[in-house]
């Protein structure tokens, strides 16, 4: 993605909006002293540069049964299968989150478990009978202190750009 320069009301556009995506565009217009027509034109460019991605409605997991949040920590026996075990893994509805990272393991991915005997049904019938995955390292999840979406500040200030 090309670099797209980010004003002050953008930022504020941004800020209000990760809060709230369903914030009315007028009552961001109002906290950013410009019409409404201009907060609708600022969100398309943001769209269209690729800086907002989309915006979705949040389930809070516990709230539909799902009492487990773990990590689990995957490593392939041949790095060169990394695509093939991800195409498996996108398969796994338990799954909400999986990245490619740096360290001993090649993969972390982010389950959500009914409790632990659906965690360990996931990891043993389903994550460990995947081909090229040769183990996992699994932690639970016991609070979640801090859930947000990403930061949107002035990045400027702090010498990023």
């Amino acid at each position: 993605m090309s670099s797209y320069h980010i004003d002050q009301i953008d930022q504020k556009i941004l800020s209000f909006l990760v809060k709230n995506a369903r914030m009315p565009y007028l009552e961001i217009a109002r906290e950013c002293g410009v019409s409404g027509a201009a907060i609708h034109q600022r969100v398309k460019r943001l769209e269209n540069a690729g800086v907002i991605t989309g915006s979705r409605l949040l389930v809070k997991p516990q709230a539909i049964g799902l009492n487990v949040c773990a990590y689990i920590s995957i490593s392939l026996s041949e790095s060169t299968k990394y695509a093939e075990v991800i195409s498996h893994l996108k398969k796994i509805p338990e799954i909400v989150e999986c990245h490619f990272v740096t360290g001993r393991h090649a993969i972390l991915a982010k389950v959500y478990c009914l409790d632990n005997d659906h965690l360990m049904e996931v990891l043993l019938n389903t994550i460990q009978k995947i081909p090229y995955i040769q183990s996992t390292d699994t932690m639970i999840s016991l609070d979640e202190p801090i859930e947000r979406q990403v930061w949107v500040k002035d990045f400027k200030r702090r010498g990023v750009e």
